[in-house]
């Protein structure tokens, strides 16, 4: 049976990435839409469908046909939406960073048990054929054992956008970088080969991390003074073990244009992987793997990751299965941008 899904809000990521997801999901039926206005409503169950449209995010959440909610607002106010829906019964996919730090991570995943409910972080990349491929083949031991990973995330400029205020939880360490920390992460425990991400191998000996502030919001207008992010920011990090790991983020490709950069390498004592692929992408994909013996090209067909997100969600619902985004990783990652943010004096 379909699980009845409710999307609380409509932000450019749910219309452009997670609804279409949602449309080729086996076990969803996209039944609500909740928007701040009757035209935003009218909007998106003309272009997707919803059977019912309300106009207050309070309003669905009080409907009791909807078994789960998706929820990609602004960060600052995923924790308020987030324990609200949970407290509605609602089982609850929220879009990444799940909140503005550890604790308040911590207290959402208590708000679940207490109503018993699930709660995943979403981070659709992650449900990917091709980040399970590269998890296989370090796990496989191919090249050796770990011992760097440097990725880097970088995009557009805005003009106007969340992520030029620090008040809405914005910058790129919480856009961009927490793509980059989650894929570390899964490919240090891919190598630990542990079963669950509870290990002190996660936790970082040291971070370090600077940023390039950014006042446009300020320069455009749209910001009291001090509403600066990081536009632009850089970190290493040492694990357990040796293990270093880099990464690079930040908008400054441009400003409302085209152009994008994904970085992936990881070094071990027996070879190289090598990755240029967009972290969000579907169709054929593929990586290399360098060795003293051999290259190897890896080509992935890779499902749509949304869909693949939203299906596994509802298998956790409907056939009591583990979330794949653990409450485990999402605090172990939280704890990560905690550090990072504070080397930056966020």
């Amino acid at each position: 049976m379909k699980v009845k899904w409710g999307v609380l809000g409509t932000a450019a990521i749910a219309a452009n990435c997670t609804i279409p997801g949602m449309l080729k999901a086996d076990n969803c039926e996209l039944y609500a839409i909740a928007g701040r206005s009757q035209e935003k409503v009218d909007q998106y169950k003309e272009r997707f469908g919803f059977q019912v449209g309300y106009v207050g995010y309070e309003n669905l959440l009080a409907d009791p046909s909807v078994e789960a909610v998706y929820i990609p607002l602004p960060n600052d106010i995923h924790k308020e939406w987030v324990i609200k829906a949970l407290d509605a019964g609602k089982h609850v996919l929220c879009e990444k960073p799940l909140a503005l730090n550890a604790q308040e991570v911590q207290e959402m995943f208590e708000a679940a048990r207490r109503n018993n409910v699930i709660l995943m972080e979403a981070y659709a990349y992650l449900h990917g054929q091709y980040v399970e491929a590269l998890c296989k083949d370090v796990a496989s031991g191919i090249i050796g054992d770990l011992v760097y990973i440097d990725t880097a995330f970088l995009t557009q400029g805005y003009k106007k956008d969340f992520r030029l205020h620090k008040h809405l939880g914005g910058g790129m360490i919480y856009d961009l970088g927490c793509y980059c920390t989650t894929m570390i992460l899964s490919l240090i425990q891919a190598a630990s080969k542990d079963e669950e991400i509870t290990s002190d191998a996660l936790t970082p000996v040291y971070v370090r991390a600077t940023a390039e502030m950014s006042d446009e919001a300020e320069e455009l207008g749209q910001a009291e003074p001090g509403d600066r992010v990081d536009a632009f920011a850089g970190a290493i990090l040492k694990f357990p073990g040796g293990i270093r790991a880099s990464f690079d983020v930040g908008m400054i490709l441009g400003v409302n244009g085209f152009g994008r950069y994904d970085r992936l390498y990881i070094h071990g004592t027996k070879g190289s992987i090598r990755s240029e692929v967009e972290y969000n992408q579907e169709g054929a994909l593929s990586y290399r793997i360098k060795t003293a013996d051999e290259e190897i090209r890896r080509e992935i067909v890779v499902d749509q990751n949304y869909k693949l997100e939203v299906e596994q969600l509802g298998r956790c619902i409907r056939d009591g299965e583990k979330p794949h985004i653990s409450e485990e990783f999402s605090i172990r990652n939280a704890k990560l941008l905690d550090a990072l943010m504070e080397e930056v004096n966020y």
